[in-house]
């Protein structure tokens, strides 16, 4: 019996869609688990699961496309604890950012460390509008022929409906 592997068919593909670039060429980590939601048009949340952590023991870099975090306690815990259950390892995150992408924010709540993300394009490379100068287009002889016919139209469908006969009722 052969077996076929279609694993390399199915791996996702490093797109971002707009949305913060999340993927780097190095392995894959799996801690501290991560979302990225969309908050706004051009704004983000990249929210990072820290349980136990404190916000001393955290800290966030934020470089030219690129945001690293990094938690690490800075206090022996485990003389504490008979069973420690949340992870208590140091940790560094690096996530690639697109181009003009920016940290505006970040706040720790309830073990979540949520850091908001805004896409700031420069005033050069945002789009506008051009309002095109001239004189308006004389109407083509198409133009006015379409228009009379239009015309002629609606007046025997007006004259029509006044022409029809009524049902009884």
């Amino acid at each position: 019996m052969s077996v076929i592997n279609f694993s390399p068919a199915y791996r996702p593909a490093p797109v971002s869609f707009g949305a913060p670039n999340l993927f780097r060429s190095s392995p894959p980590r799996t801690y501290p688990a991560y979302d990225v939601e969309k908050t706004g048009e051009q704004a983000y949340r990249l929210t990072l699961a820290v349980p136990g952590f404190r916000i001393d023991d955290l800290a966030i870099a934020a470089r030219p496309n690129e945001l690293i975090v990094t938690g690490k306690h800075l206090e022996h815990i485990h003389d504490r604890h008979v069973r420690r259950g949340f992870v208590s390892q140091g940790f560094e995150r690096r996530f690639d950012l697109d181009n003009h992408v920016e940290v505006t924010g970040a706040s720790l709540t309830d073990g979540l460390l949520a850091i908001d993300l805004e896409r700031r394009l420069p005033k050069a490379m945002q789009s506008r509008t051009i309002r095109i100068k001239g004189k308006p287009a004389k109407p083509t002889l198409i133009r006015r022929l379409q228009q009379s016919t239009a015309d002629a139209f609606g007046a025997v469908a007006r004259r029509f409906a006044r022409t029809r006969p009524r049902s009884p009722a």
